[in-house]
């Protein structure tokens, strides 16, 4: 039986990717420093104000002139310089102070930083490469990262940096997608941008983008639906960090633990085992084992070995869970140290992941995305003789 499924993406514009991008930008500058710093950074941004907040242990912090130009730069990296919002003439509000000590001894234990339950998934799109993520979110990320290239080559185009997409897919069955019944596009341009050009330039990625296949006469593209997309960005709407955590892991497809991501340093499992989870997630599906896998962890505070582990791979392989559940945990130290060490998360690598998505993304040769790495491949299938 068919069904339809739906996920949307936002652009490294949109307020509160504006906002997650400050605050990844301030941690890569702190583990730019001291590989040992510990950061949470929460920024909010509204018409002309930006304002940082959180904790913060370093044994080389950053001064207030380096905070200031390092969120001066990254919005003008997203492309800001309008009125009402311009990296220039923003005000910035810093309240970063120091780690609470109560936190900070549980973690100078090698403990979790805090409790929490963390989620990882992966599934096999038949017919279709999507780096084992599902289509929907896979495309809506793909459609905004080509359109921002776009704005950035053309800048002449009239196109402003806020954008949001939304991608409706029709499945045969679980895995496997047949069409794509609707698109949404909406994106800022400048005033004297006529209409007309945004669609031109819009239904020109559309088609770049998606696979052909997908498209045909009945799938139904609505871009900037309400007309007029001038006033955009944290002029038009407030940001905050950690607010598109659905839009940052698999798009609605599987569940999410709660926590967000930007601005934390690897000691918070929020973000350092959710990128494990997706790791083991996506080497199981990609080695053969199963073609869709949820895995989900569980912490306390101060505590350094998870609390639970669970796997479901939906029927979708031969091996039984319980075995794959010993060899994770016969084979993979899922301390929060062992996560660090594993996936080198103590580097400066965060910037990169506070847009369109931390999944579904190519690994790096600066040591971007290990998490997507398929490492494990053949040792997992010489494990299950495969």
């Amino acid at each position: 039986m068919s069904f339809l499924f739906t996920s949307e993406s936002v652009s490294d514009g949109h307020p509160d990717k504006v906002c997650d991008a400050i605050s990844d930008a301030l941690l890569d500058a702190h583990l730019s420093k001291d590989k040992s710093a510990r950061c949470a950074i929460e920024t909010m941004a509204t018409t002309d104000h930006v304002f940082i907040a959180g904790e913060i242990s370093s044994q080389s912090p950053l001064s207030s002139q380096t905070i200031e130009e390092t969120v001066r730069n990254t919005i003008k990296n997203i492309g800001y310089n309008q009125t009402g919002f311009s990296w220039q003439t923003v005000k910035i509000k810093n309240y970063l102070h120091r780690q609470s000590p109560d936190i900070a001894l549980g973690v100078d234990k090698q403990g979790a930083g805090d409790q929490g339950i963390m989620f990882g998934y992966a599934q096999k799109e038949e017919g279709f490469a999507t780096e084992q993520m599902p289509i929907s979110i896979f495309l809506a990320h793909k459609l905004l990262k080509n359109l921002a290239s776009y704005r950035r080559s053309n800048p002449s185009s009239g196109l402003g940096p806020d954008a949001k997409s939304q991608i409706t897919v029709e499945y045969a069955s679980p895995l496997k997608p047949i069409f794509i019944p609707k698109i949404v596009l909406s994106t800022q341009h400048s005033a004297n941008t006529p209409l007309d050009k945004v669609s031109s330039i819009v239904k020109q990625i559309i088609h770049q983008t998606i696979p052909s296949n997908l498209l045909s006469e009945q799938t139904e593209v609505l871009i900037n639906p309400t007309g007029r997309f001038v006033i955009g960005g944290p002029d038009g709407d407030t940001g905050l960090t950690g607010r598109k955590i659905i839009v940052d892991t698999y798009g609605g497809a599987a569940p999410h633990g709660g926590g967000a991501f930007s601005g934390k340093d690897a000691t918070k499992v929020d973000r350092s085992a959710a990128y494990m989870l997706r790791y083991l997630a996506k080497n199981i599906v990609a080695s053969g084992i199963a073609n869709r896998c949820l895995l989900q962890i569980s912490y306390a505070i101060g505590v350094t070995e998870p609390l639970s582990l669970y796997i479901n791979t939906f029927g979708t392989s031969f091996i039984k869970e319980a075995d794959l559940i010993k060899w994770i945990k016969t084979n993979i130290d899922l301390s929060p140290q062992g996560i660090i060490s594993h996936l080198h998360l103590r580097n400066p690598i965060y910037s990169p992941t506070s847009a369109f998505g931390h999944f579904g993304r190519t690994p790096r040769g600066d040591g971007t995305f290990t998490w997507e790495q398929t490492n494990l491949i053949k040792e997992l299938q010489n494990a299950f003789k495969l």
